[in-house]
């Protein structure tokens, strides 16, 4: 009788195991990243500071989606977040 009430459980829990999701890794890897490229002191000018806090706003943004588990919207802030580190250095 005991096995009745468990077997249910014990499928659920190993359903939930299996479940990964794709943008799990990347939205990891995408933050580590763009956190290594930060760097303030390699800011050009007025507008290399404007691109780098987007930057800086839109990593927030991805660390609290990723804290919610929404690995998709975080991967393409913390790309997006490269981008506007990118274009701080060169002044832009």
């Amino acid at each position: 009788m005991k096995a009745a009430l468990y077997l249910p459980l014990l499928a659920l829990l190993a359903g939930c195991a299996g479940n990964t999701n794709p943008y799990r890794d990347n939205c990891a890897n995408q933050l580590d990243a763009a956190w290594r490229e930060s760097d303030i002191a390699k800011t050009e000018g007025f507008a290399g500071s404007v691109s780098y806090s987007k930057a800086i706003s839109l990593l927030t943004a991805a660390k609290t989606q990723q804290q919610f588990e929404a690995f998709e919207g975080c991967a393409q802030k913390a790309e997006k977040a490269r981008f506007y580190i990118r274009e701080s250095r060169a002044g832009r």
